[in-house]
């Protein structure tokens, strides 16, 4: 659906914008991002051309508990993926601060050694209370970063709890960090985010109980954990903080990705994704119409079944097809 501009805002700037972005303007991608996180429409007028843009680029997830080393884990695949000239952007979700809403930097601020490399853009960004371990624009910024030509993509999610598994609907491969030291690290993860994980890393292997955990691992794994169509998670274990396990870490990220390619899982991934996004995207704007031009019928409908002159099925059946007869003759 197109997405017309506010009355105020000036076509001329808007594609000179996109047009900067697809150049590589850093400046123009941290001016994007920002409208993009911040859902404003002067963001949003770009977002076809930029997803036309965004084809080909690789985005890994990496999830897991708090406190297992995400954020250094994070940090190290950017040396890794420098050290073979690739291009990287990075989004890492924080949780959001209460006073401001906005994201609370920890994980930025643990990556400020490449602030200075230009072939690396770290963007953090906050939940707004959206759970699932990602923000509300997580794949417009990734798309944004795409087409400005940072091909390997990283990004982050909050730590996250069992249920959480939305980075599993955006990146094309999830690593799963566990650390040991804190209760039992697969019971805790049980079932749910520990089924997403394409690769396990074991980080804090200097800690006791780290190979114990690797075990109870590749135990699960054995017992059923492959993915459909043959791919098979290992496990690896990691010291994120002197860099040991990170080449094979990435290495398994590779043959991942030539695995998807070569039994063209990575279609069938993203045709998944994609219809998740819509999913999403459908229900945004349903939620935004009955929340304004149709909050007066969702009102009314709720003081009839209340009134018990009315049911909730009766009165959603009703409403269920408002939100596009009003997008018919709308635009946000």
């Amino acid at each position: 659906m197109e997405i017309n501009p506010p009355a105020w805002y000036e076509r001329p700037v808007a594609e000179s914008l996109a047009a900067r972005v697809l150049g590589g303007d850093r400046g123009a991608v941290a001016r994007l991002i920002r409208l993009v996180d911040d859902r404003d429409p002067a963001g949003l007028i770009h977002m076809p051309g930029i997803y036309r843009a965004a084809g080909g680029a690789s985005i890994v997830g990496i999830t897991g508990p708090p406190g297992s080393g995400k954020s250094t884990i994070v940090d190290r695949l950017i040396d890794a993926g420098r050290a073979r000239g690739r291009r990287i952007g990075v989004v890492a979700v924080d949780p959001s601060s209460p006073f401001t809403g906005g994201a609370i930097l920890g994980d930025r601020i643990r990556m400020q050694r490449h602030a200075a490399d230009d072939d690396v853009f770290i963007r953090s960004l906050a939940t707004r209370g959206r759970l699932g371990g990602l923000s509300a624009s997580a794949r417009d910024v990734l798309a944004v970063l795409a087409a400005a030509g940072f091909r390997t993509l990283l990004l982050e999610t909050v730590g996250v709890g069992q249920d959480e598994i939305d980075v599993a609907r955006v990146a094309d491969t999830v690593l799963l960090v566990v650390a040991p030291g804190a209760g039992d690290a697969v019971q805790t993860l049980k079932a749910g985010v520990i089924e997403i994980a394409d690769v396990f890393v074991v980080n804090k292997m200097d800690r006791d109980g780290a190979y114990e955990t690797a075990r109870e691992l590749e135990q699960m794994i054995a017992f059923g954990a492959s993915r459909p169509g043959g791919w098979t998670p290992p496990v690896v274990l990691a010291c994120a903080v002197d860099g040991r396990g990170i080449d094979e870490i990435a290495a398994c990220v590779d043959r991942r990705e030539e695995w998807m390619r070569s039994s063209g899982a990575d279609v069938r991934q993203r045709t998944e994704n994609a219809r998740f996004a819509l999913i999403d995207l459908v229900r945004a704007r349903i939620d935004a119409a009955l929340a304004g031009p149709l909050a007066a019928e969702l009102d009314a409908a709720s003081d009839r079944i209340a009134s018990g002159a009315s049911d909730p099925h009766t009165e959603a059946a009703g409403l269920v097809d408002l939100p596009a007869r009003w997008a018919a003759t709308n635009r946000p």
